[in-house]
């Protein structure tokens, strides 16, 4: 019998076994907000628009918490990996009071401007649409606390190794949200032999407050699991807090960068979002349900990436470093196979999904058209965003935020202008800048991973003791 030798098989059995429970969990993230624009699809275009206005708002501030938890799987990981299980629990505390303090100042903040904001960035937008977005923008506001603690929460676990965890959680969480959103949209009207159960649908609110709910049950499981313990990791004395500025330090070193990165990057999709406004309600619409979709299936590569930044992590953190590039280039080839083999299957059901979101036959007609010329360039996809999640786990934090930045707003936010407005290519314009971004992106961190600057960065200094250790 012959024997082959497969150097990538233990990568590729720890790839999957990590890979999987994120792909669920970033497939019911991504859900939760697709079933949400679909629900709303079916009250009035107005309120898609509105709850689509609002999202590319919420996706800003929600990605830096995202961003601030890579601060936090990074850490961990590389605690993890040198067996400092001290250090990886205070690590824990100080991300979720810090992620806890960032969500509670955002929320406040945009809550005491909400209108002008709406105004400032959609006054162009119908009177029904600003009336819905202001009513959702209000109520999501109060979930960004919530988002945060189970953003940090999800992420310092799955540092530690545990992906099952937070997929359990995200994917009760969903269940929670469909459930409690129909209701509140649409109402209920039930008839028993002894019973009568009557409620009004909510509309936009309705959507509003199920999402809260099913994110307020998330917080509550994900702090349950961490003070009950796993993986190593153990939230001891939650009401007991006093800063650690050594580990903050180490967290917002990486976390800070990476919350700037995506606050540029998601900021400038909402400027370009002002850009489509200025061309009615359906274009509007469509560019939501076309990037809604899009972000679906995105959920593969998202997936590999998150996989990513903790896998380079705790390589670099055993010193690993030409592993850690050996690992990262294979798993960009996943996601390569993985985002390019979906659209291929999924391009002749494009319309029969949007028409999921929408019975209107132009925004149908026009979303799909978007998301046939996105699967022409998803190949560029991977570089653009797997190689820089494994070089955020490396630490090359500072990198990353320079080249997207950068590359977001030459080409998304300067040239998508020019088409949509000057060229009058309206939405297409915009996505073909979005194209040309994921070019740029992609070619300077493939150069990146090439040479070994990304290889030198030190992400913590403490090193355990005997006593730290497992």
């Amino acid at each position: 019998m012959f024997k082959f030798n497969d150097p990538h098989r233990q990568l590729r059995q720890e790839l999957l076994a990590i890979t999987l429970p994120v792909f669920t969990e970033q497939a019911c993230i991504t859900l939760m907000d697709v079933i949400n624009a679909m629900m709303a699809g079916h009250i009035s275009k107005e309120a898609t628009a509105a709850v689509g206005m609002v999202d590319t708002l919420n996706i800003i501030f929600i990605a830096v918490f995202s961003a601030l938890a890579v601060g936090g799987t990074v850490i961990v990981a590389h605690y993890i990996a040198q067996n400092n299980i001290k250090c990886a629990n205070e690590t824990v505390k100080q991300a979720l009071y810090s992620g806890l303090l960032l969500g509670i100042l955002i929320a406040g903040s945009l809550d005491i401007c909400r209108f002008s904001l709406i105004h400032l960035l959609y006054g162009v937008a119908d009177n029904v649409v600003q009336k819905y977005a202001v009513a959702y923008l209000q109520i999501t506001l109060l979930t960004y606390p919530m988002i945060a603690l189970t953003s940090i929460a999800c992420g310092v676990l799955r540092g530690a190794g545990d992906t099952k965890t937070p997929a359990k959680i995200v994917i009760l969480m969903n269940i929670i949200n469909i459930f409690f959103s129909y209701i509140l949209i649409f109402g209920v009207n039930v008839k028993l032999p002894f019973i009568a159960i009557h409620l009004s649908g909510m509309g936009v609110v309705g959507a509003a407050v199920g999402i809260g709910i099913a994110r307020f049950c998330g917080v509550i499981i994900a702090i349950y699991v961490l003070a009950r313990g796993s993986w190593g990791l153990k939230l001891k004395h939650i009401f007991h807090y006093q800063p650690n500025w050594e580990i903050l330090k180490s967290i917002f070193n990486i976390g800070i960068p990476a919350s700037v990165e995506s606050l540029l990057f998601n900021a400038g999709k909402l400027i370009t979002q002002t850009f489509i406004v200025t061309l009615g309600t359906v274009p509007i619409v469509t560019n939501y349900v076309a990037m809604s979709f899009h972000s679906l299936m995105c959920v593969p590569g998202n997936a590999v990436g998150i996989a990513a930044t903790a896998i380079v992590g705790r390589q670099m953190g055993k010193g690993e470093r030409e592993q850690a590039r050996i690992h990262l280039r294979y798993m960009r080839k996943i996601a390569w196979i993985c985002m390019v083999g979906l659209n291929i299957i999924s391009c002749m059901f494009f319309p029969f999904f949007i028409s999921l979101y929408t019975p209107n036959p132009e925004i149908i007609r026009s979303a799909s058209l978007l998301l046939w010329i996105t699967a022409l360039f998803i190949p560029f996809w991977p570089n653009s965003f797997i190689l820089p999640a494994g070089l955020k786990g490396a630490g090359d934090v500072g990198y990353t935020l320079l080249i997207s930045a950068a590359s977001m707003w030459i080409f998304r936010i300067s040239l998508g202008y020019i088409l949509c407005i000057h060229l009058k290519m309206g939405v297409l314009g915009i996505w073909f800048g979005m194209y040309l971004d994921w070019i740029i992106r992609g070619i300077a961190f493939y150069f990146r991973l090439k040479g070994n600057r990304w290889q030198n960065h030190i992400v913590i200094k403490h090193r355990a003791t005997e006593g730290e250790k497992i």
